[in-house]
Parts: C-alpha cells; sequence; structure tokens
C-alpha cells in the first residue's frame, strides 16, 4: 500500500529568515513579522511561533502590530526566496530520504516513502529522523503519514499533533472529524459549505454526490476520493540542475520485465557516461517508471561506496524490477543520481608475488539492496569497561577496527543482551556463591575466580555514578563455567542491591 508523508513548515518564512541572516537575526526572545503589501495596504505575510503567542495574526494590519505589541522585529517579506528555498529543502529529503519528494507549496513537502521506510528502522524511525534533523537546521516541522498525499496534507495541518502516524487502511477514519479546510477546496468554495451546515469531512461525505456536485463542481469530491485513497494523486518528484539524470520516453507503452530490462541497463550505461565526464560516483540511483495513468513507480539502489561500473549498477536495479507494476503501460523512465561523491581514477597496482585482494563490495551491494542495509555488518570492539558496551556494528566497508584495549581482558564467548537475575547462596555478601538458580536449575560452584570490578560510566548517565558490579567467573560440578556479576561492592548501598546476576556463558 501507498505510504506518503506530509510535512508541514508553520514558520516557514520566519524559520528561513533567521537561517538566511545568521548571527545577525534577532535574538530568540524577540517576536519575527514579515511584511508584505496589497495594493496600498501593508500587512504582516508571515510570523514566527513566538508572535503566534503574543497574539500577532497573518493578515494584520501592521500598523496594529506595531501599535498594540511594542516589542516587534518587522522586516520584508521575501515570496521568491521562501519559494526557491523549499525547493532547495525537497531535494535535500530527496537525497536522505525518499526517491519521490514534492514542494507543497508553500509551506510544505511531500514525500511518498513506500519501500523507503526500512532504511530507518521502520516509518517511526523515518518520521523521528526527519523532525530531528529539520529541528536542527532551525526549521519547525509538523509530520503526518498516511496512505494519501491528501490525507497526510490535512493531518499534518489540521491534525493537532507534530508527528501523527496513521496506521495502512485507517486514513478515512482519522480525516472524517476533520473540517472542510483540510481538503484543499478552492478558499470561495469554504463560506457556501458552511452555510449549508457542513463544516467537517464526515458530515461533506455523508452527503449524496449529484446536488452537490451541480453546486460546487466535480473537484468538491474529487478532492473526498484523493484523501480517502479512492482516487490516485501523481507526485511529480522535484527536479534540479544539481542532479545528474537521464531520460527515456517511449512512442509506445512498454511494459514487458525484458523490455524494461534493457532499458535500465541504457540508461545506467548513459548516466555512467555522465558521472565519468564530472569524475563522480553514485552512492543511491533512483528510477523512476512514469506509467500511462501519471502514477510513477520507483526502485532504488544504494552502494556502499561511490560508484559508476555500469554492469554493477544495471544488476542492482535490475534485480527489483519484479517489484515493478507497469499498469497499463510505461511511457516514460528517468534515472536519477540522487546522491554523489567524487570518485577519482586510480592506478591498479600489479603483482607478481602476490595475488590481488578481492572486491567484496559488489556482493555487499546485491546483499544490502536484496535483504537491506542493516543486514551486513562487522563487530568492533570499542573502549569501555561495561561488557554490554563493548562491542558495536559498522558496515562492512568501513575502515575502522577497533580498540585493543579490552584485548587481554577474559570474556565469555556467549554475553547475554540483557543481565538475568539470579538466586544464589554465598557464605558472606562478598564472596562468591557456593550455588545459584538460573532457569529453573540450579547449579552447585566447584571453583570461583574473581572479582573484577567494573565501575559504571558516570560522564553517561547520572544513574551511573558510583554505581559497581563485581564479576565472577564460576565453575560448576558439570564443568560449565558462568559469568555473573554482583550489583554493588557489599558494603556500601549506594553503589548497588547486592542483587545476583549471570551475564555470559563461557563454550
Amino acid at each position: 500500500m501507498k505510504r506518503v508523508i506530509s510535512v508541514y513548515l508553520p514558520f516557514w518564512a520566519t524559520d528561513r529568515m533567521r537561517r538566511a541572516m545568521g548571527n545577525t537575526a534577532p535574538s530568540a526572545d524577540t517576536p519575527l513579522v514579515l511584511k508584505g503589501a496589497i495594493g496600498s495596504r501593508r500587512i504582516v505575510m508571515a510570523v514566527d511561533d513566538l508572535g503566534v503567542k503574543i497574539g500577532v495574526r497573518i493578515g494584520m494590519p501592521v500598523a496594529k502590530a506595531e501599535s498594540l505589541f511594542g516589542n516587534l522585529t518587522i522586516l520584508d517579506a521575501d515570496p521568491v526566496r521562501d519559494a526557491d528555498a523549499l525547493e532547495k529543502l525537497a531535494i535535500w529529503a530527496l537525497r536522505l530520504y525518499s526517491p519521490i519528494v514534492a514542494v507543497d507549496p508553500p509551506d510544505g513537502l511531500v514525500l511518498d516513502i513506500t519501500g523507503a521506510a526500512h532504511l530507518y528502522g521502520g516509518e517511526a524511525g523515518l518520521v523521528a529522523d526527519l523532525i530531528t534533523r529539520l529541528a536542527d537546521l532551525g526549521i519547525t516541522a509538523h509530520v503526518a503519514l498516511s496512505d494519501s498525499w491528501g490525507a497526510a496534507h490535512a493531518l499534518a495541518r489540521f491534525g493537532r499533533q507534530a508527528r501523527l502516524i496513521v496506521e495502512a487502511g485507517h486514513s478515512a477514519e482519522a480525516l472524517l472529524r476533520l473540517p472542510v479546510e483540510a481538503l484543499r477546496l478552492p478558499p470561495d468554495m469554504l463560506p457556501d459549505l458552511h452555510l449549508l451546515g457542513l463544516d467537517t469531512i464526515g458530515e461533506l461525505a455523508g452527503k449524496p454526490r449529484p446536488p452537490l456536485t451541480k453546486s460546487f463542481g466535480p473537484k468538491l469530491f474529487k478532492r473526498i476520493d484523493q484523501a480517502f485513497g479512492r482516487l490516485s494523486e501523481p507526485i511529480e518528484p522535484v527536479a534540479s540542475p544539481e542532479l545528474i539524470q537521464v531520460e527515456r520516453v517511449f512512442a509506445e507503452p512498454i511494459g514487458a520485465p525484458e523490455t524494461l530490462e534493457k532499458y535500465t541497463r541504457r540508461l545506467t550505461d548513459m548516466i555512467c557516461n555522465r558521472l565519468d565526464e564530472k569524475g563522480l560516483g553514485v552512492r543511491r540511483l533512483d528510477l523512476h517508471f512514469v506509467r500511462v495513468d501519471n502514477h510513477i513507480e520507483t526502485i532504488m539502489a544504494a552502494t556502499a561506496k561511490p560508484v559508476r561500473d555500469p554492469k554493477r549498477l544495471g544488476r542492482l536495479l535490475c534485480d527489483k524490477i519484479e517489484t515493478v507494476n507497469p499498469g497499463f503501460g510505461v511511457d516514460r523512465m528517468r534515472l536519477v543520481a540522487a546522491l554523489t561523491e567524487r570518485l577519482d581514477a586510480k592506478q591498479v597496482e600489479a603483482s607478481w608475488s602476490q595475488p590481488a585482494k578481492p572486491d567484496v563490495d559488489d556482493l555487499w551491494d546485491i546483499l544490502a539492496n536484496r535483504y537491506g542495509p542493516d543486514c551486513l555488518y562487522r563487530a568492533v570492539s570499542v573502549a569501555t569497561d561495561i561488557p554490554e558496551r563493548a562491542v558495536k556494528r559498522v558496515p562492512p566497508s568501513a575502515s575502522e577496527m577497533g580498540s585493543r584495549r579490552n584485548a587481554g581482558y577474559r570474556r565469555p564467548q556467549r554475553l547475554y543482551r540483557k543481565p538475568e537475575a539470579i538466586q544464589t547462596l554465598a557464605a558472606l555478601p562478598d564472596h562468591p556463591p557456593k550455588a545459584f538458580s538460573w532457569r529453573g536449575q540450579r547449579y552447585r560452584v566447584a571453583c570461583a575466580d574473581g572479582p573484577e570490578r567494573v565501575l559504571g560510566e558516570w560522564w553517561r548517565s547520572d544513574t551511573e555514578l558510583g554505581k559497581v558490579r563485581d564479576y565472577f567467573i564460576l565453575e560448576v560440578e558439570g564443568g560449565q563455567r558462568f559469568w555473573v556479576f554482583r550489583s554493588g561492592d557489599g558494603q556500601h548501598p549506594e553503589t548497588g542491591g547486592l542483587n545476583w546476576f549471570l551475564h555470559g556463558k563461557f563454550d
């Protein structure tokens, strides 16, 4: 099912102005107002969140705002630069989140993330990352995720939540209580709808269509069908001269898989030639199949390192052609290098004495595109005393080798994700146990070695300040060896509760 994100930027003009002014921007505790002219009237065109809180409204005469609210910074609005910056923001989102991103003027973006959410651990992860990155840029954003552009647009602006994810198939239920203004209808249509007592989308959707269509035209219920997902609404991706792209238009629609594969490889050859001219390699390719019904099917291929080998890139894209639904035919194909990096030619060193180092980057890319980017990783050591933090995952192509700080420590081959509580019998609180019970089985300890004291990392969290773990290696009567620890040093209660946990097992 199609999944669409709408990004609403309620203070886009003022946020952009503050970013553009840099160090000369008004302080955060000073309301920023942007003014413009309609005829001979000077009115407020945009206001930041602080201005909204004190009562400044868009459309208010500037003279009235100045008289009512003295502490205002008033500057000239610049809608042209706002629009240009919004398009640049769409290109930024295109490179990070989705191959289909469009501008939703004057203050929003729309992203078709169908099949792309797994790159961020799911839909919730993608939405959270998007909001966080925009906040880091100084941009306030409300984000809604739903099954259609119309539904996501309405929920982002009228859903009263900065982050809203609607489960697939439940968009209609979420829309019923929203006002009719959320449907992107012409402004002159809204007063007549309110005059008829149709204030919400649910009230409008429940009315007979013929009389209302006769009075308001077909656009009224077209917007309802688009919001409910009954009628397709194509999203035309943003185009930029900064992006390297090639396109093929067909006189007759195509749809056979072998034909789609043939032209995919031809487009890959063309874009690799363009990349070679600029000395670039591609990290992500987006291939758009524009169908005759204006619906866009998209596949993308990502690589661990910059690449411009047409055979390698063509294979990655052709592996995904089986996921493309050509419908009644594809009349245009467009291949976009969404993410590129510098790739200079390298001298290949031949050696008669040593064989060439095998290149496994191609295998990594094939597996990552087929099963997801998280399917391949290397484990490297981290310089920390806390066992569960001592190993981290890195991409297989990363040059990081890890720390050798813990190389001399005795550690079990099997470390449990979470230490498991055990019941112990010990002679004294600060002595190793003589017996313990774990997972319903009792073990008698034959010998023990320890303790190895590990202190909490107070610089990470205040809750770890002064905390202590004493680790012991316990060998039981059957010959098995376990790695257990006691929380606390056995003398000072603030160091831990003297509870015992099993953290690993020696094989």
